[in-house]
């Protein structure tokens, strides 16, 4: 199997950044990451200083999350943002839904900010949670959401830990979603009631095959992101990467 593209969502290390960005992405690229999940830079720090120093540091920018509204009333502001940093050109949004007829409102939402986007040459994603897969007349929330979605302009960023919390099998699920999961959000789980969050590989997923199903249905690039962490973050994705790496995943 051909080995993946390796990413980080710096929500794992929200907590850094806020107090030495330079320093965080630095040390986040030397630990071995080729992308990362990342959006326009904190006051002081203008895009194009941002791209220098990612281009310098050998981290390449693969898209970043937004909020519906940003998402709504400013999809070419984030076309702007991600043509100026050279990045893969994805964003992703996570969304509530309070009842079926609300969630097919938002749907064709989507699809209209999915066909706004596309005009720039910009894929938006849906990431999962677990909440999602709460049921209307038997089909989960987010079954449902693919459903009524255009594949072409909304695509999924599946997150392997909130499916297995909401108690379905990463890899089953996963290998529904053919050529509508560009990105995998990578978390392990703990083994016991708490389920709290791991480092890849210290966990219960299988990720030699969760790796080997996301290169059938087309994943292009692994997010590892921890929530939370029993140690230092910058040591969590130390020990991640070095993980994916032991089982030649990257």
């Amino acid at each position: 199997m051909s080995k993946f593209s390796v990413a980080v969502q710096p929500y794992s290390v929200r907590d850094h950044l806020s107090k030495d960005y330079i320093g965080t992405l630095k040390q986040i690229a030397e630990i071995g990451y080729q992308g990362i999940e990342l959006g326009p830079p904190p006051a002081g720090i203008t895009i194009e200083e941002q791209k220098r120093f990612l281009d310098q540091i050998g981290l390449r920018t693969i898209g970043f999350h937004a909020g519906i509204e940003e998402l709504a009333s400013n999809p070419e502001g984030i076309a702007d943002y991600l043509e100026a940093v050279d990045a893969e050109k994805y964003v992703a949004l996570s969304y509530h839904f309070d009842s079926e007829e609300d969630l097919l409102v938002k749907a064709a939402k989507l699809n209209e900010i999915g066909n706004r986007l596309r005009k720039r040459g910009v894929q938006l994603l849906y990431h999962n949670h677990d909440w999602e897969f709460k049921t209307y007349n038997g089909v989960s929330q987010l079954d449902r959401l693919l459903q009524e979605t255009d594949p072409d302009l909304v695509k999924l960023e599946l997150d392997t830990y909130w499916v297995k919390r909401a108690g379905l099998d990463p890899v089953e699920y996963l290998s529904k979603l053919h050529g509508r999961c560009p990105l995998l959000h990578i978390k392990d789980m703990e083994a016991g009631e708490s389920a709290f969050f791991a480092e890849i590989g210290e966990g219960i997923l299988d990720f030699k095959a969760i790796a080997r199903t996301a290169r059938e249905v087309g994943t292009e690039w692994l997010v590892v992101e921890q929530d939370l962490s029993r140690r230092d973050p910058i040591e969590s994705l130390a020990i991640s990467y070095k993980n994916l790496k032991n089982l030649d995943l990257i």
